[in-house]
Formats: C-alpha cells, sequence, structure tokens
C-alpha cells in the first residue's frame, strides 16, 4: 500500500513538472508574439503641398532634399511636359493653362511655395534634363543630369533624356552624352563650381568628367562629394567638395569600373560583377557606410567610404524593365535603424532593416491617387522622421507621408497608407 501511495505521489510530481514545463512553454510563445517585429508607420497627407501659384505645374519630378530648417526642395523637369499642359505659354495664348513651374521649387514644412529658380545662366552649363538635387550640410544645393544631348526641344516638348525610354535604358560604349557634370549653387541661385564639361566625358575611368549623374551626396566629416555616375557611367565617384579635385572612384564590389555592355538584367544569372546603368544612389549613413542604388540590377551595394565592398542585398530580384532600387533615405533616429527603398518599377516604398538589409514591410501601389504612386523616383526624411518622394513619368508630383511612430509589422504588402482618421 505504502508503495502505490509513493508511486501515485510521483506520477503526480511528473504531471505537475509537465505542467509547469508546458505552461513556461506557451508563456514562451506568447512572449515571441509579443515581441513582434516593428518598422516605421507612415499615413499619407493627401493636402500637402499646398497649390503652386501662377497657374504652375511639375514635369516629371526627379529630385528630393530636406535642409537643415526641414524646407523641402524639389527639382523637375520643365522640357517634360506635353504641348497640352502649356497652353498658357503659347504665342497667341490658347487657354489659360497652364506654364511649366521654375526647375527648382522650395516648400516651408507646412507645404508653402517659398522659393524657386533655375535654368541656364552664365558661367554654368544646366543640364539638359535636370536629375537629382542634393542640399548639403552646409546649406549648398547640387544637381546632376542625364540629357543625352539630342537637338533642343520646342516649349513643353520632351527635350534629350526626357522620355521613359531614353531615361532607363541603357547607355553602353563610352559616349559623351551632353550632361557630364554636376552643379553647385547657394540656396538663392548663386552659381559656385561645376565638375565636368558637357560632350566630354572618355568614360567610366574618366576623372575629370561625369557621364549622366544620378544623385549626389556631400560627406560633413571630409567635405568630400559622392556622385552615383550613373546612367552613362557604371560607378561612384568622389570629389573635394570645396574645390572639385578628384578622389576617388570604383564599380561593383569595388572592382574597378568598365563600359562592357552587361546586356539585360536575367534575375537567374549570377549577380553582375559590375553596375548596370544607371547608378542611381549614392548616400552616407551615420555609421559611414555608403549605400548605392544598383537598380536595373535590383540590389544595393554597401561600402566603406574608400569604396571597399562590404554587402549587398537584392529586392524583388524578379524584377525587369527599370528595375527596384531606385533611391534610398534614412530613419531619423540617431542609430538609422531603417532604410527606405523608393521601388519605382512596382510603384513601391520599401521599409528595410538597415543592418541586416531584410525587407520588413512595403507600402504604396499604382496610381496618381495621394499616397500610390506612378514611378516613384527619390526620397527623403526631414527632422521629425517625415517621408517625402518624387515621382517621374507621368507621376509628376512631390507627395508626404506622416511618421506616425514604430508599429508591429502586420502586413508585408501595406498598400495605400491613407490617414486612420478624418482630418479637423
Amino acid at each position: 500500500m505504502t508503495r502505490k501511495v509513493c508511486m501515485a505521489g510521483a506520477y503526480v510530481l511528473v504531471l505537475a513538472g509537465l505542467g509547469l514545463a508546458a505552461s513556461a512553454l506557451d508563456r514562451h510563445a506568447l512572449g515571441a508574439a509579443g515581441a513582434a517585429v516593428q518598422a516605421p508607420r507612415f499615413e499619407v497627407d493627401p493636402l500637402w503641398p499646398k497649390p503652386l501659384p501662377n497657374k504652375w505645374i511639375l514635369g516629371q519630378t526627379i529630385g528630393v532634399s530636406v535642409d537643415a530648417q526641414d524646407h523641402v526642395w524639389i527639382i523637375h523637369r520643365a522640357g517634360s511636359l506635353e504641348p497640352g499642359e502649356v497652353h498658357a505659354t503659347t504665342t497667341p495664348q490658347t487657354a489659360q493653362c497652364c506654364a511649366a513651374a521654375p526647375p527648382i521649387l522650395e516648400f516651408d514644412a507646412a507645404g508653402n511655395l517659398i522659393g524657386h529658380w533655375g535654368g541656364p545662366g552664365q558661367g554654368y552649363d544646366w543640364p539638359d534634363s535636370n536629375h537629382g538635387i542634393t542640399i548639403d550640410y552646409r546649406g549648398n544645393v547640387w544637381i546632376g543630369g542625364n540629357g543625352r544631348g539630342a537637338p533642343p526641344a520646342g516649349r513643353g516638348q520632351p527635350a534629350a533624356g526626357q522620355n521613359r525610354q531614353q531615361e532607363e535604358g541603357q547607355t553602353g560604349g563610352t559616349q559623351s552624352f551632353s550632361d557630364n557634370m554636376v552643379l553647385k549653387f547657394t540656396q538663392d541661385g548663386k552659381f559656385l563650381m561645376q565638375i565636368g564639361k558637357p560632350r566630354s566625358s572618355k568614360g567610366s575611368n574618366d576623372v575629370a568628367n561625369l557621364r549622366l549623374p544620378a544623385k549626389t551626396f556631400v560627406d560633413k566629416e571630409t567635405n568630400e562629394l559622392y556622385v552615383a555616375d550613373g546612367y552613362g557611367n557604371h560607378r561612384v565617384i568622389v570629389f573635394d567638395a570645396e574645390t572639385g579635385g578628384y578622389k576617388r572612384h570604383w564599380g561593383a564590389y569595388g572592382h574597378k569600373p568598365d563600359d562592357v555592355n552587361l546586356g539585360p538584367y536575367d534575375p537567374k544569372a549570377q549577380p553582375a560583377q559590375q553596375f548596370r546603368n544607371p547608378v542611381h544612389c549614392a548616400d552616407l549613413s551615420v555609421d559611414r557606410l555608403l549605400y548605392v542604388c544598383d537598380r536595373v540590377n535590383d540590389r544595393i551595394q554597401v561600402f566603406k567610404p574608400d569604396g571597399t565592398f562590404v554587402k549587398e542585398g537584392f529586392f524583388n530580384k524578379e524584377t525587369l524593365g527599370s528595375g527596384s532600387a531606385w533611391d534610398v533615405a534614412f530613419s531619423r533616429d540617431p542609430q538609422q535603424k531603417y532604410l527606405y527603398l523608393a521601388d519605382g518599377e512596382n510603384d513601391k516604398v520599401h521599409v528595410i532593416l538597415r543592418d541586416t538589409l531584410e525587407l520588413l514591410t512595403s507600402f504604396g501601389e499604382g496610381g496618381r491617387q495621394p499616397g500610390e504612386f506612378y514611378g516613384v523616383h527619390s526620397l527623403a526624411t526631414d527632422s521629425k522622421g517625415n517621408l517625402y518622394t518624387t515621382e517621374t513619368y507621368r507621376g509628376q508630383r512631390v507627395q508626404k507621408f506622416v511618421f506616425k511612430g514604430l508599429a508591429p509589422v502586420t502586413k508585408k504588402d501595406q498598400g495605400v497608407v491613407w490617414p486612420s482618421k478624418p482630418r479637423t
């Protein structure tokens, strides 16, 4: 009898132990579920910016940057407007609407237009086809261009490089084309410096000229200018941002770049050992890593400032056409934990964990309503973490996405991030 009681007691203790273990496992599972992956959350502001004055409208809106005062700067292509969009500029005037806005526009945080300038002037070569704008840490304004240099078009007619086929196509060879330069201005439009000369490029190892440069970034620690170069060349190149003196350049994986035509992108092939056109962005993070958009290869490559290759990540790797890796911007937390990627072919913005290049979630879809995209091209963030996007092709606009804090990732594809409650 005593033995039976002991055995029964032991059995109860085993069951109790199993129960405690199961309970612990349940608590662990609940804890894991509660610790869901978090990512920045955004809502589109459908009322930003405010309407432009003077019956002005935008063409392909091809760059965005935010300065130290949280003013938002954009650059667009007046020559990409169709004849029917600029009837107010004809002689005789066809109709009351509309006219192309000046190429460079400055908005305050509330969306008011507070500055505008740009175009050909004395002492510099304005691009045939504007591309990219950067306000550096000193407040200087940098622009590039990707004009191929066809004969000038009439008012409202697409100029060189400003239609979809020309802009997105690979160039191959070592044609110099027209836009072989970047320009530097003050914020009121005073010309400061030009690096490179039109129709002068000798290819991807020419250290004096660019070839259809896409985007720039200035490192405040060294005052060096990084250029994503670009639609014609296959490299990142670095200059002194004060003197324009050449520093260094490199291609994919840190290789010496060349201009061999790689042919169409094949997602099933081994990763290309050179960049395809365009090399579309080059942005430096707070921990001094340079993120480079190899657009048609559907990848971001990461480098040290000296060109040493660190890692790469592929995004929507099956994307053909003009590719998935268009532009990047960093989250505004001190560590820049998140990376935002514009994917103009799939009409989305991707939210990426920067240290691992893991894609966490995406938002946006194709269309012309607020929160939708048609050719989302460029990104920038302000000091509050808000995100600004511009659209090329017939998108022709800038949008603001309000940062709403971190939230658990519940959908890999969020679609249109419409405001959760009506504005008052």
